[in-house]
């Protein structure tokens, strides 16, 4: 998204004196009420990003467009969404690139959709699989929220990806799902040769059955790992960690489809 001026429709991020924020979409004639006053939209419309405006109330406010991570932490949801301290890793662990063919399960609220299609770009494209109707409409109009559109290159599909899948095409799978173990005998003939599974799990000994699994179902190169985030407080010659971290959130599990020994 370009920093141009701020438009109708798009959306923009408050930040006040204590760092507090919230997320507004623009609209002609509209406004947007806080403790500290009100913002006319008509204000906003046409500044650029970056910009200090007043409330009616005289407080300041930053005016930003919202990052995807803002986004994320912000937007509805439908389902508990995986937070972007791990999206980031999940790109690089699973090394999804522009032009890719990915395939994920489930949707949910759609932070992890949002995050592969960026990294997928224009050229690649996503299959989601999702078995409950309501999170996959939060899911879809999230997106569509947060791209202005809803993106061609993204395909739904109701229903439950241990069923079977009909492509067999697929660079990546990421599945966020309860059991993804049981979704191995669907997914593995569907994943080309060296491409990468990646799996997000909130408890150890999820962890441990899928390792398992997927050992039995071929794969290599297993990985397990743990991303733990913690913010800096730096002003002046203070300098400390903050007194609250994101802690543990979730695993995440990569391994790599091997396509066996040659003689």
């Amino acid at each position: 998204m370009a920093d141009d001026l701020m438009a109708p429709g798009d959306l923009v991020m408050f930040i006040d004196s204590k760092q507090r924020r919230y997320m507004v979409k623009l609209a002609e004639g509209h406004s947007f009420h806080l403790h500290t006053g009100i913002i006319e939209h008509d204000s906003v419309i046409g500044l650029e990003p970056g910009v200090t405006v007043r409330t009616s109330g005289g407080s300041r406010l930053l005016a930003v467009r919202p990052t995807l991570s803002d986004y994320i932490l912000k937007m509805p949801r439908g389902a508990q969404v995986i937070y972007p301290k791990d999206l980031g890793p999940i790109i690089m662990l699973a090394d999804i690139e522009p032009g890719m063919r990915v395939l994920e399960a489930g949707l949910g609220s759609g932070a992890l959709s949002l995050t592969l299609l960026r990294a997928i770009g224009s050229e690649g494209s996503l299959v989601t699989y999702e078995m409950r109707d309501d999170h996959a409409a939060r899911g879809l109009k999230n997106i569509a929220d947060f791209l202005g559109c809803t993106p061609i290159n993204h395909e739904v599909r109701i229903g439950d990806i241990c069923d079977g899948i009909d492509s067999n095409d697929f660079d990546r799978i990421v599945l966020d799902l309860p059991d993804p173990w049981g979704a191995l005998p669907a997914i593995t003939p569907g994943l080309r040769p060296g491409g990468i599974v990646l799996c997000y799990l909130p408890t150890v000994p999820q962890v441990s059955q899928v390792v398992e699994a997927l050992r039995d179902h071929g794969f290599g190169m297993v990985e397990s790992v743990e991303i733990l985030a913690r913010s800096w407080h730096v002003e002046g010659m203070s300098v400390r960690p903050e007194h609250r971290m994101v802690g543990h959130t979730g695993f995440l599990v990569s391994a790599r489809r091997l396509a066996g020994e040659v003689d």
